[in-house]
């Protein structure tokens, strides 16, 4: 399991409960939240703690590379912290955003690689569509 506290520390960063129960949400969801639901999500167990603190915790996350940030196309970002390259499918009537399968990615990356001749260092991948709730709303 990883040891959130004790890599914060070996990387010189301060050890916040804000700032582990940030992480904690995000590692224990597989939503892809927004900092406003991340935020609102913290307030009832840490009422003082300010949305500044989330966006400062989540940017410590990004460059430490334990989250990745997502931009789908809306307002705000969403934030994973499956930090592996996958790709995402987003609900365009809902906004529900979902992982998918990455075995997918990988062919697709080297048919990429192939035919460009470029090295791939990272990639984002987005589909966009209807979940199946919201195709049942239609």
């Amino acid at each position: 399991m990883f040891d959130l506290i004790k890599f914060l520390k070996e990387k010189g960063y301060k050890v916040t409960p804000q700032r582990i129960a940030v992480y904690d949400i995000l590692s224990n969801t597989k939503e892809h939240p927004s900092v406003d639901t991340l935020y609102s999500k913290l307030q009832p167990e840490y009422p003082t703690m300010s949305l500044a603190t989330v966006y400062k915790s989540l940017e410590v996350f990004k460059e430490l590379g334990l989250v990745q940030e997502l931009n789908v196309g809306e307002d705000k970002f969403r934030y994973d912290a499956n930090v592996n390259q996958h790709p995402h499918i987003i609900c365009t009537a809902c906004g529900k955003v979902e992982d998918v399968g990455d075995e997918m990615v990988f062919d697709l990356a080297e048919q990429v690689e192939r035919k460009t001749g470029y090295q791939l260092i990272h990639q984002q991948l987005y589909f966009f569509g209807l979940c199946p709730d919201c195709r049942v709303k239609q």
